[in-house]
C-alpha cells in the first residue's frame, strides 16, 4: 500500500491509499477498484477488502473524500458542507479513476465500491458512466446528503452489474436497499445480500468478513 495525493478538476487535494498488485505474481492486473468510504470514516476503512482484492490480482485506490481524513478540508470539514458541496465529492471519484487510467486501467475493468454516502456517490457515477461495469454498494440509501439514488438505479444499462449489501439491524436501510434492487432494470445482472445483523456500511466487513469472497466471485463473473 502506498499513500498518494491526487487533485480533482476543481483543485481539491485528495489523499488516497494505492494498492498495487505483485508484478511477480500477476503480469497485468485483473481489474482496478475505486473505494469510496462512508461518513465519518476514511480510506483506512477499506484496507482489509482492498488487500483481499489486491491478493486476487486487482489494483485499487481508496480515497479520503474531500473534508475527510487527510484530504483538503479534513478531518471533519464535511460537517459544515452544504448539499452542493457533498455532491461535488463525485469529482473525487473522477480524480481517482483518472489516476488509475494513468496507471493503465481500462474503464471497462474499473470497479466502484462504496459505503453509505460513498455508495450513493458510486451509484451516481456509474449511472452516468456506462463504461463502469461493476458496482458494489454497502448500505446505499435513497437519499444521503441530497444524493438521491432511485433515479440512478433505474438508469443502469445492459452490461453493468451491481451488488447490494446491507443488514436488517441498520434501521430502515435494508428496506431502502431492497427498493433500489427492485428499481434496477431486469436486464442488469444484480445481486443482493441482506444480513440479519452487521451494522452499517463497512462495519459489515467486520461482522461478516466472508462477504469479501462473494465480492471477488461477483466481479470475476
Amino acid at each position: 500500500m502506498e499513500k498518494v495525493f491526487i487533485t480533482t478538476s476543481d483543485n481539491v487535494k485528495i489523499a488516497a491509499n494505492y494498492f498495487t498488485v505483485d508484478k511477480n505474481k500477476y503480469e497485468n492486473p485483473s481489474g482496478w477498484a475505486v473505494f469510496c468510504h462512508m461518513m465519518p470514516a476514511t480510506k483506512e476503512s477499506w484496507v482489509d477488502l482492498a488487500s483481499e482484492l489486491q491478493n486476487a490480482g486487482y489494483e485499487g485506490i481508496a480515497i479520503d473524500l474531500r473534508g475527510h481524513g487527510e484530504s483538503d478540508g479534513g478531518p471533519g470539514g464535511y460537517r459544515d458542507f452544504s448539499a452542493e458541496e457533498h455532491q461535488k465529492s463525485v469529482l473525487d471519484i473522477q480524480a481517482a479513476i483518472d489516476f488509475l487510467k494513468a496507471k493503465g486501467a481500462s474503464p471497462g475493468e474499473t470497479i466502484l465500491i462504496g459505503a453509505s454516502v460513498g455508495a450513493n456517490l458510486s451509484l451516481q457515477y456509474a449511472a452516468n458512466h456506462r463504461e463502469i461495469k461493476n458496482i458494489i454498494l454497502f448500505s446505499p440509501g435513497l437519499n444521503y446528503e441530497n444524493i438521491e439514488t432511485e433515479p440512478m438505479a433505474n438508469k443502469l444499462k445492459d452490461g453493468q452489474k451491481i451488488f447490494f449489501i446491507g443488514s436488517e439491524d441498520d434501521d430502515l436501510n435494508s428496506e431502502q436497499i431492497q427498493k433500489l434492487f427492485e428499481l434496477t432494470p431486469p436486464n442488469i445482472k444484480k445481486e443482493i445480500k441482506i444480513y440479519a445483523a452487521g451494522g452499517h456500511g463497512t462495519n459489515i466487513l467486520v461482522s461478516h468478513p466472508e462477504i469479501k469472497d462473494s465480492i471477488i466471485e461477483f466481479i470475476k463473473v
